[in-house]
């Protein structure tokens, strides 16, 4: 691989019979030459002769805080190793059990490996944190997200980033959600085209505000969330990140006032109309809707990582309920768009029109 994995570069690759043969000396934790600099271990699972008494040995052995763990193989993957491969970040090979595999090959292995090194702190994070928001009730996990992410905004990556990207005034705009009501729906419009639906505190506050009448009128029977002007939804606005006084205050405000819990506790009455892009909180917020329709022009993508974050409007919540926390740990990685195709076949969009 193109990657180095020398001892201190950040990678090390290793074959699962290597993997048991360290793991009494903390192999996920050391670098080869026992210091602590690892952030990637790459799981060479080709040429190993899979029993159940391996497969139980290995699965157990990785199922500790660490690294990144990113399994790889260039053939099929059989049922029997499911149990191991649910213990990594997720794994290329071209197919798999489950939906823990994305298809992939060395050169995409070496792109994922220099973006978590670019960043990873916050890479590491996710790992982590996928492991606990899948296995949560839905508020709880949303809790554990706004945590970490509000962490990783007091971190050294996302200063990074900050100070090498310049941050614009923020316009004023009128109503950024706009409602109607014909009969029993309620549809709700992202309605600030002009900076692409960009989700500022604004458009949360608003969306908020929104979502709050179907919870208190049972006679809106049906909520339509849709985007105007060209695109659904461009993600966070990128000139307010940062902008709050403490990682703390930013907790706080997510708590407060989140729109992806209001989403999940409404779900079954939520149908949301993707078109054009829908990226990071655009994606996140309606993956957390009972049914989620796109047009043929949408695509998705998750790009936190580039900014030292993970998804931090419900996306680690809402998207491994739909594709799996492999695919999702994927899609964040490698910051990858994903066409309408791709997210209707991976069951992130539940209709193509």
């Amino acid at each position: 691989m193109a990657v180095t994995t020398r001892a201190g570069s950040g990678v090390v690759r290793r074959t699962p019979y290597e993997l048991l043969a360290l793991a009494s000396s903390g192999f996920i934790l050391l670098d080869t030459d026992d210091t602590p600099a690892t952030s990637v271990v790459v799981v060479d699972l080709d040429d190993t002769v899979w029993t159940d008494d391996l497969v139980a040995a290995l699965a157990g052995a990785l199922d500790v805080p660490g690294p990144v763990l990113i399994g790889f193989a260039h053939a099929e993957l059989p049922e029997l190793v499911q149990p191991v491969l649910e213990k990594l970040t997720l794994t290329l090979a071209p197919a798999g059990p489950g939906r823990t595999c994305v298809q992939g090959d060395e050169a995409a292995l070496d792109d994922l490996c220099a973006r978590v090194l670019g960043t990873p702190g916050a890479a590491i994070a996710l790992h982590g944190l996928l492991r606990v928001t899948s296995s949560l009730p839905v508020v709880e996990a949303i809790t554990a997200e706004a945590a970490a992410y509000s962490m990783l905004l007091g971190g050294d990556e996302f200063a990074r980033w900050r100070a090498t990207t310049p941050q614009r005034p923020t316009p004023t705009v009128g109503e950024p959600v706009r409602l109607e009501r014909p009969d029993a729906t309620l549809m709700i419009t992202l309605d600030n085209p002009a900076r692409r639906n960009a989700f500022g505190a604004a458009m949360r506050d608003a969306l908020v505000e929104a979502l709050r009448l179907p919870e208190l009128d049972p006679s809106i029977e049906r909520v339509e969330l849709r985007g105007a002007g060209r695109i659904f939804c461009s993600g966070g606005d990128l000139d307010e990140f940062g902008t709050a006084s403490s990682p703390v205050a930013a907790y706080r405000a997510r708590m407060s006032r989140n729109p992806g819990r209001q989403l999940h506790l409404l779900r079954d009455r939520v149908m949301v109309q993707l078109h054009g892009a829908a990226v990071g909180a655009g994606i996140e917020l309606a993956a957390f809707a009972g049914h989620v329709r796109a047009t043929s022009d949408t695509w998705v993508q998750l790009p936190e990582l580039d900014l030292g974050l993970v998804p931090g409007a419900g996306g680690t919540v809402s998207i491994p309920r739909r594709i799996g926390r492999w695919r999702t740990a994927w899609m964040v990685l490698s910051g990858a768009r994903l066409d309408a195709t791709a997210a209707h076949a991976w069951g992130l969009v539940d209709e193509l029109v």
